[in-house]
């Protein structure tokens, strides 16, 4: 399996370096390389990239707002991430944009080594998934069956018997399915159980942010900017899922 890659990276010393660590790897193929965040978004569009190494700090648009930018435009083909920078305080926001990685400049081989056996195991477990991935949910309401794009899903609520399924366009589907049973029928795709009475996609998530004890919320990127809490004992499970994502 090949790997296509895309940098972005302003400083000419640290693209090159970075360009030759990839070029010693086997399996990748490495794409023109931009060097802010106007040329990336150009070429990502030219050749769909499934890993981009992003500077975060560049001249006009940032590495942050590239991945922002994309994530909203191609929320069905995300390419894995992985943030370059000086700066190890931006591992939170880094992580936030889920992120598989970071990496510090001036690189270390080693540390490089373990960001490539990341990306090449996220990518696999893609492949795997596909392969068994269902391409459409259908939902028991008490009027019909309801035949949904789990992508289109941006969380799912558990209130009493009843479940509430909440869409990205802000619909929201009514099923006396259980939360277990929809969480197995949705096991192909990114869901995580953050409390015991949400589920949440993870493709959805717009921003977390700290809340009081340890626990978390989560921001859904819908119309509403939906709130869905991180139960403190999940938190420390829910980050390390974000970080292999």
């Amino acid at each position: 399996m090949s790997i296509n890659v895309l940098i972005a990276e302003d400083e000419r010393l640290a693209r090159e370096e970075l360009i030759y660590l990839l070029e010693q790897e086997h399996d990748v193929v490495l794409c023109q390389s931009a060097e802010n965040g106007e040329q990336l978004l150009s070429y990502y569009k030219e050749h769909l990239p499934d890993v981009m190494f992003l500077d975060i700090r560049m001249p006009g648009i940032n590495g942050v707002e590239v991945a922002e930018i994309i994530r909203e435009e191609t929320p069905s083909k995300q390419p894995l991430i992985v943030f370059t920078t000086a700066y190890d305080h931006y591992a939170v926001q880094a992580f936030k944009l889920h992120a598989i990685d970071y990496l510090l400049k001036p690189f270390d081989q080693e540390r490089f080594d373990m960001t490539m056996q990341r990306v090449r195991g996220a990518l696999q477990d893609r492949l795997s998934k596909s392969k068994h991935r269902i391409d459409k949910l259908i939902i028991s309401t008490d009027e019909k069956m309801v035949v949904l794009n789990p992508d289109d899903i941006g969380y799912v609520e558990k209130i009493d018997r009843i479940l509430k399924i909440h869409t990205l366009t802000n619909e929201v589907i009514k099923t006396k399915m259980t939360l277990k049973e929809l969480e197995e029928k949705l096991s192909a795709y990114p869901f995580y159980r953050p409390h015991r009475s949400y589920l949440v996609n993870l493709n959805a998530i717009e921003e977390i942010t700290p809340w009081f004890n340890g626990a978390y919320n989560i921001v859904i990127r819908d119309s509403l900017k939906s709130q869905i809490p991180v139960s403190r004992t999940a938190a420390k499970d829910f980050f390390e899922v974000l970080q292999n994502i």
